[in-house]
């Protein structure tokens, strides 16, 4: 699974594996055999096991479902019945057998998407490569969806790579993830390890986290914005503390707790049941409706969180 932001690099990353943009450096290896390694060697697209649905699907608007699945296999030399055949096959797993003769003009969104899914994998490729495949569907269809697709992408015996900008995708369906920003990977490991322990802003933003730097001495972290916090766990030298926004409260009159700092309100944000408070920093605090009507926003307030409300990390 890549995630990233838009303009991170993702699908220029999946243009490289599906061989439509030759690398200028660098190397793509699969199972040992050397797909791309300028200035040397660059295996075709079409000589690569690499089955692509693209974010807009790119299904053939004059071909019927059953028609668009069987077209790779055409393309690949399998007799006209056989093609049809299996086609029909891939389009019953897919869930739209009823669907094989519309075109796509004809099929809804979700639809279309499972006939591009059942056009890929109808080849029998080693890697199958996804572009932001759920990108396109409204949330109802969007859900459905993805339940669907990530039973598929686990009967599938080949590798998956997925590239999308929607975290809840990530988190659903991959078993590994690769984030990137600016197209440089910032952190790799499986999705639950990156959740717990971001380790820049953006991904600390995705998953609903304050992160901040600071160098610790034993149990007293020194932030770099210059706010010293006490946490349950000692640790020397640089780390990360990160803790949700719903763990800061804020309050008129300081406060006796440990992890109180005076601090100033530079923007607010409305989310469906709490407001966000970005707060002097880059730390924010989530505060639900009854909070906010006892605060004013508008004066130097004072922040506190509790020590076993800290993570801390290398």
């Amino acid at each position: 699974m890549v995630l990233g932001p838009n303009g991170a690099g993702k699908t220029t990353a999946l243009r490289a594996l599906a061989g439509l943009l030759p690398l200028q450096d660098g190397h793509i290896r699969l199972d040992g055999r050397v797909w791309d390694e300028p200035p040397r060697t660059f295996v075709q697209p079409q000589q690569r096991q690499v089955g692509v649905v693209f974010q807009d699907y790119l299904l053939f608007q004059h071909m019927s479902a059953l028609e668009n699945v069987a077209f790779g296999l055409r393309a690949r030399g399998t007799p006209r019945d056989t093609a049809r055949t299996r086609a029909r096959t891939w389009l019953d797993a897919v869930g739209i057998g009823d669907q094989a003769r519309k075109r796509p003009g004809a099929l809804s969104g979700g639809q279309a998407q499972r006939v591009a899914l059942a056009r890929a994998l109808a080849t029998e490729p080693a890697v199958l490569l996804l572009d932001e495949p759920l990108a396109a569907l409204d949330a109802a269809t969007r859900l459905k969806v993805r339940a669907e697709l990530g039973r598929h992408l686990r009967d599938f015996p080949g590798c998956t790579v997925l590239v999308t900008h929607d975290p809840v995708d990530a988190m659903a369906l991959g078993d590994r993830l690769v984030v990137i920003e600016d197209g440089q990977v910032t952190q790799t490991g499986v999705p639950r390890e990156v959740a717990r322990h971001p380790r820049t802003p953006y991904i600390a933003d995705l998953v609903g986290l304050n992160l901040l730097r600071g160098n610790a001495n034993g149990s007293v972290v020194t932030l770099d914005v210059g706010i010293a916090l006490t946490t349950v766990d000692a640790n020397t030298g640089g780390i990360y503390v990160a803790c949700p926004p719903s763990a800061i409260s804020l309050h008129h009159v300081q406060s006796s707790a440990p992890n109180t700092w005076k601090t100033s309100v530079v923007g607010v944000e409305q989310h469906a049941h709490t407001t966000r408070i970005h707060l002097e920093g880059g730390i924010s605090a989530d505060l639900a409706p009854a909070t906010m009507a006892d605060l004013d926003l508008s004066v130097p307030l004072w922040a506190t969180v509790a020590p076993e409300s800290l993570q801390t990390y290398k």
